[in-house]
């Protein structure tokens, strides 16, 4: 029964983390539609805390670096970078995110 317990509470962090991730993938594109389908990452990252009720001139860091790391891991991955449209207009390396719709690809 303790070992059941445990197992429990190692797996409820790691659920609570895939949903803040997806929350903050959902954020990001929300934040590149609203800016025209791409953007500089910092204008990207300001929207979204913005939209947190943050001041953009002190976006706390830890944010900063989530969205930053849940943009790149959605990319990275194909299967998630269809989900959500991602890409980078320059190419890798690039600090300029966008975002495909449908209407987009089309």
């Amino acid at each position: 029964m303790q070992n059941q317990l445990e197992i429990a509470q190692d797996a409820a962090p790691a659920r609570k983390t895939v949903k803040v991730k997806q929350t903050l993938c959902r954020r990001v594109r929300e934040a590149l539609l609203s800016l025209g389908g791409e953007a500089h990452r910092t204008m990207v990252i300001e929207q979204v805390a913005r939209n947190l009720g943050h001041d953009v001139r002190q976006i706390p860091e830890e944010l900063q670096e989530q969205l930053i790391h849940s943009f790149e891991e959605t990319w990275r991955d194909e299967r998630k970078r269809a989900t959500y449209g991602f890409h980078l207009p320059f190419g890798e390396g690039s600090h300029r995110w966008g975002v495909r719709t449908e209407a987009m690809a089309a």
